[in-house]
């Protein structure tokens, strides 16, 4: 990496966290010159606006939660492990992603909507693609008969999605992840009961 990309991702990486805490329209210039210890013109010289800047962390937020996501799964040979797995990651989700500020599909979502077209459409294209992602499990599982011939993968994927997504919002709003757990035991148990062979 040349220096200019070594200092573009380094903004990223610092600017990432606040993003994900603040919001876009919250964020403030001085708030990231302090955190990167670089100037205005520094950024502003890496990045056309705020709003690159915020897709950009963004982006990266994301890249770490489906980066995590995949070594979870990567780590099983059936579907139905990899469907656990994602179950099992998420059941610590709340922990993990507090990390770095919360959940960035939650909180750009919430951000975003209504104020940020652009921002906005990145959070979609993420929903979509975490669910093609445990859809494309459940075909596998279908194809090799581990799961009903009857299931319908992107319903599931869905379904799956929109109760951790439900969950992370109660999680994060209640300050307790016992709300997690119960709703990824009650994916586990949905799993078990309706979808397995």
């Amino acid at each position: 990496m040349s220096k200019a990309e070594d200092t573009k991702r380094y903004i990223i990486e610092v600017a990432a966290p606040i993003f994900n805490k603040h919001g876009y329209a919250a964020t403030t210039m001085s708030q990231l010159t302090k955190a990167t210890k670089l100037t205005k013109g520094a950024i502003y010289g890496n990045f056309k606006n705020k709003e690159e800047l915020a897709i950009k962390a963004f982006d990266y937020n994301v890249a770490l939660l489906i980066g995590a996501i995949r070594r979870r799964t990567n780590q099983s040979s059936t579907a139905l492990e990899r469907l656990n797995a994602i179950v099992d990651f998420y059941r610590d989700y709340y922990s993990y992603s507090k990390k770095f500020g919360g959940c960035p599909v939650l909180n750009v979502g919430v951000d975003a909507n209504n104020q940020n077209t652009l921002l906005l459409e990145n959070v979609r294209k993420t929903i979509k693609t975490l669910q093609g992602y445990v859809e494309k499990i459940i075909e596998k599982g279908v194809q090799k008969g581990e799961f009903k011939a009857t299931t319908d993968p992107k319903a599931w994927a869905v379904r799956i999605d929109t109760m951790i997504q439900g969950a992370t919002f109660i999680t994060y709003t209640m300050d307790n992840e016992v709300y997690m757990k119960n709703t990824m035991d009650q994916i586990a148990i949905m799993i078990t009961n309706e979808l397995i062979q």
